[in-house]
């Protein structure tokens, strides 16, 4: 099962529900009521709220997470470690209450898609990082995720993992290869193909098929995407909008080809090699999950020590091996080339982990939607996709 299916099956309707309860409320906190007194020195200890299988584990006993315990024996810092992060609209209508009345959630590092963790750092939720406290993060973080529109620096959020939303197919059955995104709407593939439901999975890729500038795209560029896509539908063309259920459709042939996450595709090659993942010669998104510290975390110090330890490139290359996401640490690839191990190098060889050259000049990071965009870009994006 990859992470993604996983978490698909328990968040699915959670977000909506949660922002139904509590939208995103105008709760800003200025820079300086953002930070707790910092118990760090005195207490060695952290807590960690991620994704499940999101890390490293033990062969022989999943419960054991090596990185994690080779940090608290070097540090003498203990981390509390949490698979609590289902969804990320859940999550945020689970810390909220916490946040906007300025109180402290109890913890020192969340993990947050980048879409997400812009409206944290809109509101003021989380708090700037001491980069002077954190040099593999400064020297090691891979320069295409370095920027993002939301946080200019990267100050408040540092890439945990990252990956690409591209397209998957199944070559053989199909027949042909598929090189740009407009090639799903050719006749063979009507009900054929699959696109992804969530809009902030979705939207970029569809629309650097039509040439935008996903970096600073704008509402003409949106519109556009959007009546190409109800034409599909009206048209029958696309077979549906799934979640991660796309990997089961892929798998069994239902569907020939997809919008999907690089990471899962890396887990279909391992049994059915005829599965191929294409950056379209238009390009792709690339796209993280980001640590952060949230506003009055009692453990600032402790949690950028621990976000810098996952920066060493021997560390990075550890969690990449058990993840298959894009790793930020781009020199990690040399640890696991130069390994010894067969399965390590090969992976190190593995495009969707480590983007050649060549694709990593068709990947972009697109803008996010804005707060006052996102109420009429959600409704009419939820009318086509039946949400």
């Amino acid at each position: 099962m990859s992470r993604r299916t996983l978490l698909r099956a328990l968040g699915a309707g959670a977000g909506a529900a949660a922002l139904a309860g509590c939208g995103v409320p105008a709760a800003y906190v200025a820079p300086r009521d953002r930070a707790a007194a910092d118990r760090s020195e005195r207490d060695k200890h952290l807590v960690f709220a991620n994704w499940p299988l999101y890390i490293d584990v033990d062969e022989d006993d999943p419960q054991k997470r090596p990185t994690l315990e080779d940090f608290e024996k070097a540090s003498g810092i203990s981390v509390k470690y949490t698979e609590e992060i289902n969804d990320n609209d859940e999550f945020f209508g689970k810390i909220s209450p916490a946040l906007m009345n300025h109180q402290d959630t109890g913890r020192d590092i969340i993990v947050v898609s980048d879409w997400m963790a812009s409206r944290y750092v809109r509101l003021g939720w989380v708090q700037q990082m001491d980069r002077a406290a954190q040099p593999h993060v400064a020297r090691e973080l891979d320069p295409l995720l370095r920027k993002p529109a939301f946080d200019p620096g990267r100050l408040h959020t540092v890439p945990w993992q990252s990956g690409i939303t591209g397209i998957a197919y199944n070559r053989k059955k199909l027949g042909r290869e598929i090189r740009h995104t407009n090639e799903l709407w050719h006749d063979d593939l009507r009900g054929k193909v699959t696109l992804l439901a969530g809009m902030d999975e979705a939207f970029a890729l569809l629309m650097m098929a039509g040439g935008a500038d996903v970096t600073r795209w704008t509402a003409d560029d949106f519109h556009t995407m959007t009546d190409q896509l109800r034409r599909l539908v009206r048209k029958r063309h696309i077979r549906r909008f799934t979640g991660n259920d796309y990997i089961k459709d892929l798998s069994s042939g239902d569907v020939l080809a997809c919008q999907a996450y690089s990471g899962d595709v890396i887990q279909l090659q391992a049994d059915n090699p005829d599965i191929e993942f294409v950056v379209p010669e238009e390009g792709a998104e690339l796209w993280a999950e980001s640590l952060m510290i949230p506003d009055l975390a009692r453990h600032k110090r402790n949690a950028e020590r621990l976000i810098d330890y996952y920066y060493r490139p021997d560390v990075a290359a550890r969690v990449a091996a058990e993840v298959n996401y894009v790793c930020p640490v781009p020199a990690a690839r040399e640890v696991l080339a130069s390994s010894g191990d067969k399965e390590l190098a090969e992976l190190a060889e593995n495009p969707l982990v480590f983007p050649t050259d060549e694709m990593r000049g068709r990947l972009a990071t697109a803008r996010d939607i804005t707060a006052r965009e996102r109420p009429a870009f959600s409704k009419e994006w939820n009318e086509i996709v039946g949400l």
